[in-house]
């Protein structure tokens, strides 16, 4: 799944994308650049399932690779899933791209993924979904980066 963000647009603004199946077809190359250009960031979600292939690693600057939960979760005892976490990690070494392992549910993945390289991680291990209107962010304190685990994990 492609994801576009960008602090110059307004979020409710729907501007019309390429659909997945199509986005890295011919004479697309020059559109990727050209929402660079306009300071809009593109992100690879659930990087190794459905549309999200190795070939967009081609065609789009991304900024942001997430990989999805499915090899997060068999690093441990899985040595494919380790394989593809690994060569994930060794196509974003690209100047900016920041990578991020969804479903972090262990310590152990937590610790193995670090290890690896991985900039980010989310997943139950840190917190459950909550719905926005319970999100309370007035006294919240949120980390600039995660690189130790949370004090009610850790203890």
């Amino acid at each position: 799944m492609l994801i576009f963000t960008s602090p110059r647009i307004d979020p409710d603004t729907k501007p019309p994308l390429p659909a997945q199946s199509t986005a890295a077809g011919p004479g697309s190359r020059s559109l990727p650049r050209q929402l660079k250009n306009l300071g809009i960031s593109i992100a690879l979600d659930d990087f190794g399932t459905g549309y999200s292939s190795v070939n967009y690693l081609t065609v789009f600057p991304f900024d942001k690779i997430k990989i999805d939960k499915s090899f997060t979760q068999g690093v441990l005892n899985r040595r494919d899933c380790r394989a593809i976490v690994a060569s994930t990690l060794a196509l974003a070494q690209g100047p900016g791209t920041v990578t991020t392992a969804e479903g972090v549910e262990t310590e152990e993945q937590f610790d193995y993924l670090r290890a690896a390289g991985v900039d980010l991680v989310q997943g139950y291990l840190f917190g459950r979904p909550v719905p926005i209107a319970q999100l309370d962010l007035h006294d919240a304190k949120l980390p600039n980066e995660v690189l130790t685990l949370p004090a009610a994990v850790s203890g």
